[in-house]
């Protein structure tokens, strides 16, 4: 078995400097580490349990396929803190079928992410 010590997610967009504003200051996610120099330079962001590297450029936007998951404590409050700082909401906090309460929103390239909140009495608060 591969015992993995470390992971992240390696996202290389069409507008290096956008998405590094979008995901940096838009977004307000803590950057880890930042290597190399120039407009295409990496920055590492911290995600809670993982990391997001923004490196490199792509002549295309990532597959639709991509998405990002991130899970905060209130998701109301980030709904009005990303509509302030004019992050484009796709779809408003929404309770689901399976329980978490999730938004919407894209990255400069189009990659969604969710915003999530685990409501406390959500099974995945849970281990029997």
């Amino acid at each position: 078995m591969v015992h993995v010590l470390s992971s992240r997610i390696l996202l290389s967009p069409t507008d290096p400097e956008r998405s590094r504003k979008f995901y940096g200051e838009s977004l307000g996610l803590p950057v880890y580490r930042e290597f190399g120099t120039g407009p295409e330079r990496g920055t590492v962001y911290f995600l809670g349990g993982g990391f997001l590297e923004v490196s490199g450029r792509s002549a295309t936007p990532p597959s639709p396929g991509l998405r990002l998951w991130l899970q905060v404590e209130g998701v109301h409050a980030a709904h009005e803190e990303l509509a302030a700082r004019g992050v484009g909401i796709e779809r408003p906090p929404v309770r689901e079928p399976w329980g978490l309460v999730e938004m919407w929103i894209r990255d400069p390239d189009g990659v969604r992410i969710a915003v999530v909140e685990v409501p406390a009495d959500h099974p995945m608060r849970y281990r029997p």
